[in-house]
């Protein structure tokens, strides 16, 4: 489902964010990716939804050689796929709901299948009472509740996330990590960049932890690890 070969990333400051990163994840999995603030975690998200290019190796996601696709293809491959960002990115001007309706009716599915994904997803997610709602209105951690609706509203076989519990209070995060582990049950892959050690030590997934760039643990049914301390 997803796999990093020889993958490295230097920026033209000269900084190196990943070195020789090998890396595959199982269709079905769900992953941590774990770091201190600047290991290459976030570089090493972007490179999955094709942000930025590696500048040696090859990056593949769903059956997609990214590090290969034509910019002209790029907007199409990221369709497939689940993305939460940190900043819940949903577009202020529309409510809850046409946030939703909006990401399906990108895809070019007919009004009565956007519909019913809308509907199907915010009930999943426990949003249904909040679909009128202006994301000015609801609580960040419904904003972000919302924006992970949006990301599973089409059923994406990746789902990626990035911090998606960051600044939120325990029972928000709890709830949060309920619902993608239900999507990850449901068969969608799940890649989680996270600082919340709580989370990862309940959840027992697997976990990658990246420092200076490089995988330095990689175990299944990990913790967050009291001998990883963030700066």
């Amino acid at each position: 489902m997803i796999e990093l070969k020889d993958v490295s990333v230097e920026y033209s400051t000269g900084v190196t964010a990943l070195k020789n990163v090998n890396v595959k994840i199982d269709p079905g999995e769900f992953a941590f990716i774990v770091g201190m603030t600047g290991s290459g975690k976030s570089t090493l998200l972007r490179l999955l939804y094709r942000d930025m290019l590696p500048t040696s190796g090859t990056v593949i996601v769903d059956g997609t050689d990214v590090t290969a696709l034509k910019p002209r293809k790029v907007a199409g491959f990221r369709r497939r796929l689940g993305i939460i960002f940190q900043d819940f990115k949903l577009l202020p001007q529309k409510n809850v709901w046409e946030n939703i309706a909006f990401a399906l009716r990108v895809l070019g599915l007919p009004p009565k299948e956007i519909r019913e994904k809308t509907e199907t997803v915010l009930n999943q997610v426990g949003l249904a009472h909040c679909c009128d709602a202006f994301p000015s209105q609801i609580s960040g951690g419904e904003q972000q509740i919302a924006a992970i609706a949006r990301a599973l509203a089409n059923k994406p076989n990746v789902l990626i996330a990035d911090e998606p519990t960051g600044n939120l209070d325990p029972d928000t995060s709890l709830e949060i990590m309920r619902i993608l582990e239900e999507a990850n049950k449901d068969g969608t892959t799940v890649v989680v960049a996270t600082h919340d050690r709580i989370m990862v030590d309940r959840m027992k997934k697997r976990v990658i932890q990246i420092d200076n760039g490089e995988i330095v643990r990689d175990e299944t049914e990990g913790t967050y690890r009291s001998d990883f301390q963030e700066a």
